[in-house]
């Protein structure tokens, strides 16, 4: 995959940061890359995602190698099918808790404090259950804020 420079959110607009830019301590920096969605339907916001030989996305899922290398979460609210979006890597993700109750199975969103991790049963969903079957791989993906705030934090996959 190519390298890609980090961009950052500064009053709603996207920017990429160049060598010897320095940046407002208001602004909340963090790494987005824009790829396109492989997958048959549309990916939501916070799915975890992985990337493919042709940069494109797909949902990812901790059952298997091909799947597991999760890069980040998708930050557009919905990409559709062969369509270009970004994917958060780092920092803190925010959405609805509608929006995480979609991707993490749960009611009321995020559970403040939590470890979310990438879910082996469902693809482009996360957990608070490590997954424990010999095979599968234990990923975290990031640490929850608050009911509606994730610090993204993806650790390297481990067999088990």
């Amino acid at each position: 995959m190519a390298s890609r420079k980090p961009l950052v959110i500064n009053n709603g607009q996207i920017q990429q940061i160049q060598s010897g830019d320095v940046l407002d301590a208001a602004i909340d920096e963090v790494d987005l890359v824009s790829l396109t969605n492989n997958n048959a339907g549309s990916i939501v916001i916070g799915m975890p995602v992985f990337s493919d030989d042709a940069d494109d996305v797909d949902k990812a899922q901790a059952n298997a190698v091909g799947t597991v290398e999760a890069i980040g979460l998708v930050r557009d609210v919905s990409i559709a099918t062969a369509a270009s979006g970004y994917i958060q890597t780092d920092g803190v993700l925010s959405a609805t808790t509608t929006q995480w109750d979609a991707v993490a199975g749960t009611t009321g969103g995020l559970t403040a404090g939590a470890i979310y991790f990438l879910s082996a049963a469902t693809p482009g969903e996360l957990t608070e259950t490590a997954p424990t079957t010999a095979g599968q791989f234990v990923l975290r993906i990031g640490k929850a804020l608050s009911t509606t705030d994730m610090e993204i934090s993806i650790s390297q996959p481990i067999k088990l």
